[in-house]
């Protein structure tokens, strides 16, 4: 036993393992496309993670320039660093692509997504959804005798937080946008 601990480090791994501890540590990574709007283009871009095996957590894209008709794609992903990497690459190696940027590493951005939340409109719970509503600032934006529809917007997870609480007072419908984002300052 004595022996075993002293072949251990601080952190509790043997001092032979020798593989780094964060090599294989997954992150979330918004990245920015711009590209032609033209079609085929999403399908390429879409084609190029599922053909790899990468998952899209938030896939957003519309014509942001209409006389160049350019559209800017926003895909929020996870993955290792080598793996952002290398997504990062082969976008840039699409044709129709003419910018890939990273907001994760290239500094501050702003990140929102509008949700819209259908929940049951009744009895003591309809007070309390209203009350949940107003302190997310979610709006009402359809009423019926059976259910609200909220409108709510702000990070990910903001839109999740309120979902959260929501499902206890009957969140019957969830749709969600994904994730628009650009960097702050120049």
């Amino acid at each position: 036993m004595m022996a075993l601990n002293l072949m251990q480090t601080s952190t509790g791994h043997s001092a032979y393992d020798l593989r780094d501890p964060n090599a294989d540590v997954s992150e979330r990574h918004t990245l920015t496309v711009l590209v032609d709007n033209e079609s085929g283009v999403l399908a390429r871009v879409v084609g190029l993670f599922s053909g790899r095996g990468y998952n899209i957590d938030s896939l957003t894209v519309a014509e942001t320039d209409h006389t160049g008709h350019l559209s800017r794609i926003t895909i929020v992903t996870t993955g290792t660093p080598q793996v952002i990497e290398q997504i990062k690459a082969q976008l840039g190696r699409i044709v129709p692509v003419h910018e890939v940027h990273d907001l994760t590493v290239e500094g501050a951005a702003v990140e929102r997504e509008l949700a819209l939340i259908k929940v049951k409109n009744t009895g003591e719970k309809r007070v309390e959804a209203l009350r949940l509503a107003d302190i997310f600032r979610a709006k009402v934006v359809d009423s019926t005798l059976e259910s609200f529809v909220f409108e709510i917007t702000g990070t990910p997870e903001k839109v999740d937080a309120f979902a959260d609480l929501m499902r206890p007072l009957g969140l019957i419908e969830l749709a969600r946008t994904g994730v628009a984002a650009l960097r702050r300052g120049n």
